[in-house]
């Protein structure tokens, strides 16, 4: 029997269990962390944080709106953090410091346990997060080569 749960009330129980000191892991939902983390796929491992947050953390916070989310520190301003998913082109935010209740301290990808002392990591805390305003840019360009691929395959598919 599988039990389905919304992911609001699932993630309000991880953040009771950080709030208590334990340290939890869930498997990533969503695409917007891509291509770092991908949904259904790579596994977060976070717990409460120490008080410190710097640009290229990722951390979960809790919007106005009761919405848990977890992206990464774009900017920090005077005690209020800007955020962005990786996949992202549009800063979120001011975000206040309390609405931030956990840090990720190591993620699974593709069956590899990864930390901010992993290459990969420090490559998208430092230059995914620094190209951030080409990303757009980037998207665009991977968007028209499946746009060409595809036209290609359904013309190779007509012959």
């Amino acid at each position: 029997m599988n039990l389905e749960v919304e992911t609001r009330e699932y993630v309000a129980v991880l953040k009771d269990m950080v709030e208590q000191g334990h340290e939890v892991s869930m498997t990533v939902a969503g695409t917007s962390m891509e291509p770092f983390l991908h949904h259904n796929r790579d596994k977060i491992y976070f717990r409460k944080t120490d008080g410190t947050i710097k640009k290229g953390d990722m951390v979960f916070y809790q919007r106005k709106t009761g919405a848990y989310v977890m992206h990464r520190v774009m900017k920090v301003k005077k005690q209020q953090y800007y955020m962005a998913g990786d996949h992202q082109t549009f800063f979120e935010g001011p975000i206040e410091k309390k609405q931030i209740f956990a840090k990720v301290v190591s993620v699974e990808k593709d069956g590899v346990w990864l930390t901010e002392k992993d290459k990969l990591w420090k490559f998208y805390a430092i230059w995914w997060r620094r190209l951030f305003f080409v990303r757009r840019v980037i998207n665009t360009l991977k968007r028209i080569i499946r746009l060409i691929v595809s036209c290609d395959a359904i013309e190779k598919r007509k012959l």
